[in-house]
């Protein structure tokens, strides 16, 4: 064994004989202990609580004593009167032109009718904190509870304060209960009646593509780019993605193994609502025969001048490719930005769709059909059938789609 010792000269500025080099001059370096007040740690506490700076607290302390000052003494409000606030002790005095004014006995009384400007002074400054720092977050999701209903407005608490989801917001194939845990989207802040509001949402587009964040790490670090999304909250959603790195599947990654990342999605949208990803495409043909899925075997006619298309769908493939009520062709026209119509190559039966219009269904009569005479006088009319807007079916509905490498259709 080695035994080491330091052979040091026995000054008291060097230290003990024996005591290794980095323990020397430790009289020097010491710094004296520091003794918080009960003040000072109050006031640390209350700030820390709350989340906002002590120098506002301070403020705050200083302007309830004024007020408090005025009050009680009656004095002039144009007079020049400050408040010098020790920080560590909590010694407060009021000063008038630099000569303190402070009356026997007036830390007792202002400590009383201070009180409650106090406390309202630090509510406001915690919620506009609490506003600041959630302004950072518009356009993001947050987990909340349901508190309460107020009328058709739902309140909700989403951590350091609540939120509001107005009737506009709230999606419709959804029923709410108290207590009930979900994913909100913050829409942003408004300016109410009551002050500024956290508006929260279940039924914008933006609830989409944050959970695909969340569930899916290729869009959360950039390798997959959420291109176009359009939804109807509580019906159908289509998702068109699209990946600039090499060997990286976008459909596939939104998806998952066994489409358990997709799955996930659903599950926080309510499980009703399907949920379609298709691959982005430069080629409008290829993008709008992709977003018209489930429907297959489509022939495209692009009308660049008038930014229209119009699809010819097999007659077995025409329910499929409008939709019920005309959801599927309506979304389609909104992830692709251009007017589309259907018909079927064996009809007439048309489907018309904007991007930023409701879908109509409509259907017309040959033109060369010939006209039927008017019944004779006592005779009755003939029954005719009028032609109409094929409905989508439940066997329709239940229509297997093969996977391809463009588009996937996820179903609940």
């Amino acid at each position: 064994m080695l035994f080491c010792c330091y052979n040091v000269p026995s000054d008291e500025s060097f230290g003990r004989w024996g005591d290794p080099p980095f323990l020397l001059n430790t009289k020097e370096k010491t710094m004296p202990a520091v003794v918080r007040s009960e003040f000072a740690l109050a006031l640390n506490q209350v700030a820390t609580e709350r989340g906002i700076d002590p120098n506002v607290v301070m403020e705050t302390i200083k302007a309830a004593i004024l007020a408090a000052y005025r009050k009680d003494y009656g004095i002039d409000e144009l007079l020049t009167l400050t408040v010098d606030l020790n920080p560590d002790t909590g010694e407060a005095r009021v000063m008038q032109d630099g000569k303190d004014v402070t009356p026997p006995g007036f830390g007792r009384i202002a400590a009383q009718t201070a009180k409650q400007v106090i406390l309202q002074r630090i509510r406001e400054a915690e919620k506009q904190a609490v506003l600041s720092d959630f302004q950072e977050k518009v356009g993001g999701i947050v987990p909340g509870m349901i508190l309460r209903f107020d009328g058709p407005n739902i309140i909700v608490d989403i951590g350091r304060t609540q939120s509001v989801m107005p009737v506009s917001e709230q999606n419709p194939a959804e029923r709410y209960h108290l207590n009930q845990r979900l994913t909100f989207y913050i829409e942003g802040i408004r300016e109410t009646m009551r002050g500024n509001e956290i508006i929260v949402s279940r039924a914008h587009k933006g609830l989409v593509e944050g959970l695909f964040k969340r569930e899916v790490p290729e869009v959360a670090q950039g390798a997959v780019e959420l291109r176009v999304v359009a939804r109807e909250a509580g019906n159908r959603t289509k998702v068109a993605v699209f990946s600039s790195a090499p060997g990286v599947d976008p459909v596939g990654s939104c998806v998952g193994q066994k489409g358990v990342r997709v799955q996930a999605v659903i599950n926080e949208l309510g499980g009703n609502e399907k949920v379609d990803i298709i691959q982005w495409s430069d080629d409008m043909k290829q993008f709008i025969m992709a977003s018209l899925a489930p429907a297959k075997d489509m022939d495209v006619v692009l009308n660049e001048k008038k930014q229209s298309a119009e699809v010819s769908v097999p007659d077995d493939q025409l329910s499929l490719a409008i939709g019920r009520d005309g959801g599927n062709v309506r979304l389609a026209a909104k992830l692709t930005g251009w007017k589309i119509d259907i018909k079927g190559k064996g009809t007439t039966a048309v489907a018309e769709s904007a991007p930023t219009e409701a879908a109509v269904v409509a259907t017309e009569v040959k033109e060369d059909a010939p006209a039927e005479e008017a019944p004779a006088e006592g005779a009755e009319a003939p029954v005719t059938e009028e032609a109409t807007t094929p409905e989508v079916t439940e066997e329709a509905k239940e229509v297997p789609v093969a996977s391809d490498s463009t588009n996937t259709t996820s179903e609940n």
